[in-house]
């Protein structure tokens, strides 16, 4: 059972692509969100890009969830695509199963990260129907047209508004257009809505021939079954504001007459060592590449420690530092769990407790202003500071509550929720065949105690030495020695 700050409700204020300005957010049902975020083409694993689209919008939802409101999040999944189609060629592997097998890394990805499943997520070749029904649609309203070669097109030139998200002029864009291309087209920025059948490729029948969707029209017609032709908001990454985005806006609100979404969340790049990220850089990491090599929680806590919108540097030293700074909060945690002897789990009465604190306020208000995380962990570091200074007043409860505040509040963002000594002992980086193993570690702490009964203090230290060198920090407290990988 989720504790409510239900009283913050009117004042949560999101970021609006659109309207490129911070709004109050007021839902079109009340105490109810619809949220359709554009998710993954599966046709391989899922990369550090889309790790941040997860946990973003995962913050976004825990956020929403926690202030009462009733969520439907919903995220599609592209299975049918030319990249999928040649990937599978490539591999001699079916369609279907290529893309079970990526949807399932998917999920595991996402999990790893600490993500919620959403709520649903409608794939494209379920909804080939409702694709072809918004075709027909926009055909008899004149915003679409067939072409020649079997392709269906979007005559962009009759939506009035094309280019409101996106700030673009159609005019402008013409004047820096060099080629013409496909003179099918009546105009060089028409977009395709349904592609002719080519050889030894799915198609399903349509009036228009065999075929299969555009990109584009799958997330107009999925919104829309799932949401209605009206909803809350609409995500993804950055790069999809255009020219994904903006032709959903066209082909959805030419076909319905209706407002799309109300409010649109779009998620910052991620660049690597200062660098777009691309394959052909050699500067791209999957998620399973990075989580090979960091904690998932720690990759987690990166990408929340910036703002959503902003762009991010992604590089080891950006993870080694954020390791760091996690596994402060986590040692402030081990040190009052061990002077208290006791393990911190929290209640509902804590997580109240927690948001009505003074500090707790200043959490609220951080993730009110547009999910601003960052700011939010920088209220759990300065709970953490206060922590620590009690601690060495000796002042153990007021400690204990406060270190039950720093595990309430940070829930939200699905960090702080490991025992700490699993997060403090499990390693980072690359471990070489030398790397010394959690039973050999536990050897070495007895043989050291064993010395330290004998009174061989040379040998004692001679052992914490050796562990220090292999990475391994031993932490001696009243109730026993501890360690944790550096």
């Amino acid at each position: 059972m989720t504790t409510s700050v239900s009283d913050a409700k009117s004042t949560l204020v999101i970021y609006d692509s659109l309207s490129a300005a911070k709004q109050t957010f007021v839902p079109l049902l009340a105490g109810q969100v619809g949220l359709y975020v554009c998710g993954m083409t599966v046709y391989d694993y899922c990369h550090i890009g889309h790790a941040r689209v997860m946990v973003a919008f995962d913050m976004a939802v825990r956020w929403m969830t926690q202030l009462g409101y009733q969520v439907n999040y919903v995220r599609n999944i592209t299975d049918i695509d030319d990249k999928i189609i040649n990937r599978a060629n490539d591999n001699g592997e079916n369609i279907s199963t290529l893309t079970q097998r990526f949807i399932e890394a998917m999920h595991e990805d996402a999990t790893a990260l600490g993500c919620l499943m959403p709520h649903a997520e409608p794939r494209a070749t379920d909804h080939i129907d409702e694709m072809q029904q918004m075709i027909e649609t926009l055909i008899d309203k004149d915003y679409a047209y067939p072409g020649n070669n079997g392709d269906v097109y979007y005559a962009v030139d009759n939506f009035a508004d094309y280019g409101k998200l996106s700030k673009r002029n159609l005019e402008d864009m013409q004047a820096g257009l060099r080629v013409q291309v496909e003179t099918d087209k009546r105009s060089p920025f028409d977009f395709v809505l349904w592609k002719a059948a080519k050889p030894d490729e799915p198609k399903w029948a349509s009036a228009w021939g065999q075929g299969r969707p555009g990109w584009h029209i799958e997330c107009s017609a999925m919104s829309t079954k799932c949401l209605g032709n009206t909803f809350d908001i609409h995500g993804g990454g950055h790069d999809l504001q255009f020219p994904h985005h903006e032709n959903e806006i066209a082909q959805s609100e030419a076909a319905t007459g209706c407002e799309y979404a109300r409010n649109w969340m779009h998620v910052g790049f991620i660049n690597v060592d200062g660098e777009k990220m691309s394959k052909s850089l050699g500067n791209f990491f999957t998620i399973r590449d990075v989580t090979a090599k960091y904690q998932p929680e720690t990759v987690r806590f990166f990408l929340l420690s910036s703002h959503y919108r902003s762009q991010v540097n992604f590089s080891d030293i950006a993870l080694d530092e954020a390791h760091n700074s996690l596994s402060r909060l986590y040692h402030t945690l081990k040190i009052v769990e061990q002077q208290r002897e006791d393990e911190l789990i929290v209640e509902n009465k804590d997580i109240e407790r927690a948001y009505n604190s003074e500090l707790g306020r200043q959490f609220v208000g951080a993730m009110n202003d547009d999910f601003n995380s960052s700011a939010a962990i920088s209220e759990l570091f300065v709970l953490a500071r206060s922590i620590n200074k009690l601690i060495k007043a000796n002042d153990l409860a007021a400690a204990w509550q406060q270190a039950l505040e720093l595990k309430a509040l940070a829930q939200v963002l699905a960090i702080l929720q490991q025992p700490v000594t699993q997060f403090l002992q499990t390693a980072i980086g690359e471990q070489s065949d030398n790397a010394l193993s959690d039973d050999m570690i536990e050897d070495l702490i007895v043989q050291r105690n064993t010395a330290k009964t004998d009174k061989q203090y040379a040998r004692a230290d001679e052992i914490r030495e050796q562990l220090k060198q292999a990475g391994i920090e031993l932490e001696d407290a009243r109730s026993g020695t501890t360690w944790r990988r550096a």
